[in-house]
């Protein structure tokens, strides 16, 4: 069987995986899993990579990894934040970084539906997760404002009988297609403003995908394509949660699972890229000089300065996931509406996940230079494939532009400045602007306005 230390001999050496914050238990799952990567999900990796073929094979190879916080009585691992780190991490190094995001969007729909479920959602989706291989995913983006997903202008939902008509328009589904059930918000039926949201589940019928949209840069396994849910009947089952929920649902469930998973999978491909480095330049050889490429100083440097950088968003990645263990009890705490557990940590959430994403867009970058023209064909090494799918890092909402804009906003102004759902007016913008009026401007924008109140 592999094991860890096993497989880190062929790459990065396994004094360097900050294994403390893990178990023995769950070292045993991740040699576990290890195995399961490069056994089955790797050897499938760049024939989905050259066709965008979704990862399905892949997904239920990792059998009862999907379930990986569930309850063992619903057949889940009953595991926690460290180890859903530990988890998608290695399936990024070691597997296939698409597969790794495609686990990262299906636990963020398990774990959000999770955090209301009602005996329905129980019983049809939850303890079928692990015994039918079940894949769901989350539906969070909206055409009309891009990375901003938390602002769904282009949904809605009206009251019928037993349920509700619901819209939901996505610009960005992973998953889109293939998954066998869909967790996304919309606005709330008769809402005043859009930080009232409400959270949904639907199957794999009521949802209309394009799949075949999806021809990107990296990551081209997750089909990641628009999704249509067409004012499609819901029973009053399949909210998820209560009216009016889905602003605590963002904050509590689905931000906090998406942002240490995905930043995960960002750092197992900087540790894949740096494993395939040190394979390459120990065993390269310039017959000339007589050393091998590891040899040269400037190498060393590289790979050194890799190591560190990644450790450092790594052993984040680690800390954030236990102190979101110690308010939750290991990830098997009921969390009520309203309440804060996980969503306490957003701020340095934001920060892990912006790290991450700006150290893999410059470790695959150094660790082709390093490999040099070997590196630069799909084949032996198959880093260029890391190199692709480590640029959806920055680009992937919130983008790296949004969230450091969140940092320095919040430190500069407070917290309330972000202004999510865009309510709180800037009135030094608005006096700054009035100076710039003369009396006559002045007068037809004071007309326009008494109207529009009147209106």
């Amino acid at each position: 069987m592999a094991t860890a230390e096993g497989a880190a001999k062929h790459g990065l050496d396994e004094m360097f995986d900050p294994t403390f914050f893990l178990d023995e238990e769950q070292l045993a799952l991740r040699a576990q899993l290890i195995e399961i990567c490069e056994t089955k999900i790797r050897p499938l990796a760049d024939q989905n990579d050259r066709t965008s073929t979704f990862p399905r094979k892949s997904l239920e190879a990792l059998g009862p990894f999907l379930g990986l916080l569930l309850p063992k009585e619903w057949g889940g691992l009953g595991q926690s934040h460290r180890m859903l780190v530990a988890t998608t991490e290695t399936i990024a190094r070691y597997g296939d970084a698409s597969c790794a995001m495609c686990y990262t969007m299906h636990i963020g729909a398990v774990e959000a539906m999770r955090l209301t479920a009602n005996e329905h959602q129980i019983e049809k989706y939850l303890k079928r997760i692990v015994p039918d291989r079940l894949i769901g995913t989350l539906s969070y983006s909206d055409p009309e404002t891009g990375s901003h997903f938390w602002y769904p202008m282009a949904s809605g939902a009206t009251k019928a009988d037993g349920g509700y008509m619901v819209t939901k328009k996505a610009s960005w589904t992973t998953s889109g297609g293939f998954a066998d059930f869909y967790v996304f918000q919309t606005t709330s039926p008769d809402f005043k403003e859009y930080s009232d949201l409400t959270v949904w589940v639907c199957d794999a019928k009521d949802a209309e995908a394009k799949p075949g949209e999806w021809d990107a840069l990296g990551l081209r396994g997750n089909q990641s394509g628009s999704l249509l849910i067409d004012n499609k009947f819901m029973a009053n089952e399949q909210m998820c949660g209560s009216v009016g929920d889905g602003a605590w649902s963002n904050d509590e469930g689905v931000d906090p699972f998406f942002l240490i998973s995905s930043s995960a999978c960002w750092n197992g491909i900087s540790l894949g890229t740096i494993d395939i480095a040190i394979r390459h330049t120990t065993r390269k050889t310039h017959k000339d000089v007589g050393l091998r490429v590891c040899d040269y100083p400037t190498i060393q440097d590289a790979v050194g300065e890799a190591i560190i950088d990644t450790n450092a968003v790594r052993l984040m990645n680690y800390s954030l996931a236990k102190a979101m263990d110690d308010v939750t009890d290991n990830g098997q705490k009921v969390i009520a509406p309203g309440e804060y557990g996980r969503g306490s940590y957003l701020h340095w959430l934001w920060q892990l996940k912006f790290a991450a994403a700006k150290n893999v867009a410059h470790v695959v970058d150094k660790m082709l230079h390093c490999c040099g023209g070997s590196a630069f064909k799909r084949e032996p090494l198959q880093l260029e494939r890391y190199l692709r799918d480590g640029k959806a890092a920055w680009v992937m909402g919130p983008t790296n532009e949004v969230l450091r804009q969140f940092v320095g906003k919040t430190a500069l102004l407070g917290i309330e400045s972000l202004d999510y759902w865009n309510q709180v007016v800037n009135q030094r913008a608005i006096d700054n602007e009035l100076k710039k009026l003369d009396a006559e401007g002045k007068r037809a924008l004071a007309a326009r306005l008494l109207a529009e109140a009147e209106a």
